[in-house]
């Protein structure tokens, strides 16, 4: 009989982003999967996306579980998803399970406590914590404990920048604790793409010689978006575009701030995409102003399209951009530092060539093959029983 494994994660949209290979190497490994996330709401991506990744799930034999995990932590409907989950491992025998996500993480971890004691493998890839250098008190207070205890019921914690790996070893009570380098990027499949650039353009209703600053992300108020926004209203080069990528809860404020600041003709707001690999195709700087990450997969394809990098000085970020080789490490919050590192790339090609270049130098540690290799001798290492 097949060993089953359950694969974790809040939301859908981190599932098909982010978790899909891991799950394909869980299959070609001969285990059975199960996943479980909320394919209802709070995705980044669309109902339908939600629907065809629950539909391709099943078409690879993967059992799947809508469990509505409400990613506030304090939620009382999260005790609904409490009881779901505590089923579902009562009811299988998981030789290991694997939480991708804090909050389901958490429930999860909880609802099998009993499960634990018995000999169920239990993994948790840290994303990036929630508590952080920098990071606000109250996250310190909240998350931090929290991690703490549940480590106690972890075997393996997985972490994916420097900053959390350090933390973890330090402070967490997990048997075994890996770094590793993110969820791992199919370098050539940017590198080595071709984009008819004006027919491009034209679809997102940009001019052929426009400058191109691009962005992707939820629009949360932790990627930041506005202050890149403030920073276009501050650049007189009439030439230059901010393309930005993504959905979420403030599209509506970042359309009447780019209107209140008279900048909304030069912001292409293009909601979720699937055509990311285009897109920085046409484009001449990432910016990435985050005030919070993991370890950043769409600025590691940004740098693997070989394209320099604005981005803000922050864990995760200054794993990936050396600092004036590959881009430029600004404050989080400062419009006009951003404005200088842009306007300086702008005005000089080589340099903007040369740093795209440096980038795509450095990435062979973080193409997926690589990381699906280090996660296949982690589970060998700690299931061997497989």
């Amino acid at each position: 009989m097949k060993k089953k494994c359950l694969i974790v994660s809040s939301i859908s949209s981190m599932i098909g982003q982010f978790i899909m290979p891991n799950i394909e190497l869980l299959l070609s490994m001969g285990y059975d999967v199960t996943v479980i996330a909320n394919f209802s709401f709070g995705n980044t991506f669309s109902k339908n996306d939600a629907k065809k990744l629950w539909d391709s799930l099943k078409n690879r034999n993967v059992e799947v579980h809508n469990i509505k995990f409400i990613r506030n932590v304090f939620s009382p409907k999260n005790i609904i998803a409490y009881k779901q989950v505590k089923k579902l491992v009562n009811e299988n025998d998981y030789a290991l399970i694997h939480c991708h996500s804090p909050i389901g993480g958490v429930i999860t971890r909880l609802a099998i406590r009993k499960r634990y004691s018995v000999g169920t493998k239990v993994m948790y890839t840290a994303h990036g914590f929630h508590f952080y250098n920098g990071a606000p008190l109250i996250n310190w207070l909240v998350y931090y404990p929290i991690e703490k205890w549940l480590s106690k019921m972890t075997d393996v914690l997985i972490t994916i920048n420097k900053e959390d790996y350090e933390l973890a070893v330090r402070k967490m009570y997990a048997r075994k604790i890996y770094l590793i380098n993110g969820i791992g990027v199919d370098i050539d499949k940017f590198a080595n793409s071709a984009i008819d650039m004006e027919s491009k353009k034209n679809e997102i209703n940009i001019p052929l010689d426009s400058i191109v600053l691009l962005s992707m992300g939820e629009l949360n108020k932790n990627k930041n978006h506005q202050i890149i926004i403030k920073t276009i209203s501050k650049i007189k080069n009439s030439d230059i575009y901010y393309v930005i990528c993504g959905q979420g809860k403030q599209n509506r404020n970042l359309h009447l701030l780019s209107k209140r600041l008279k900048v909304d003709n030069r912001i292409v707001f293009l909601g979720y995409r699937d055509d990311v690999v285009d897109l920085l195709r046409i484009s001449d700087i990432y910016v990435f102003p985050s005030l919070r990450e993991g370890l950043s997969v769409s600025l590691i394809e940004a740098m693997a399209a070989g394209l320099p990098c604005v981005v803000s000085k922050i864990r995760g970020n200054i794993d990936l951009v050396v600092d004036e080789k590959g881009g430029f490490l600004c404050d989080a919050n400062n419009s006009d530092e951003y404005k200088d590192k842009i306007e300086t790339i702008v005005a000089d090609n080589t340099l903007k060539q040369n740093m795209g270049k440096f980038n795509q130098n450095i990435l062979k540690k973080f193409d997926l093959s690589v990381i699906m290799n280090e996660m296949r001798k982690i589970y060998v290492e700690n299931i061997r029983d497989i």
